[in-house]
């Protein structure tokens, strides 16, 4: 497997991991337990995890009606595009 390959599934498995995070919380919110802050999700989504977070959002129904979660998606979707544009350049 080539560098580039790996870094594509490190991204992939990445986005993975951060929407299984927003699931988490969205389960602890319905339960009222202890949250994760929203201060940590939207660290998650912008580095270069804007996908996972954002089909999170749409899947569980989880911080859509936030203006600044659907900026942060959206900004951490075109990190992740960026860097796989030089990656694959």
């Amino acid at each position: 497997m080539k560098l580039d390959e790996k870094i594509a599934l490190v991204l992939l498995i990445w986005n993975v991991i951060i929407f299984l995070i927003y699931g988490i919380d969205k389960f602890k919110a319905r339960r009222r337990a202890w949250r994760i802050q929203e201060k940590i999700l939207l660290i998650l989504a912008l580095t270069c995890g804007g996908f996972g977070a954002w089909l999170a959002g749409i899947t569980f129904h989880h911080k859509t009606r936030k203006w600044y979660f659907k900026t942060v998606w959206f900004l951490g979707m075109v990190t992740t595009l960026v860097a796989l544009y030089f990656i694959w350049r």
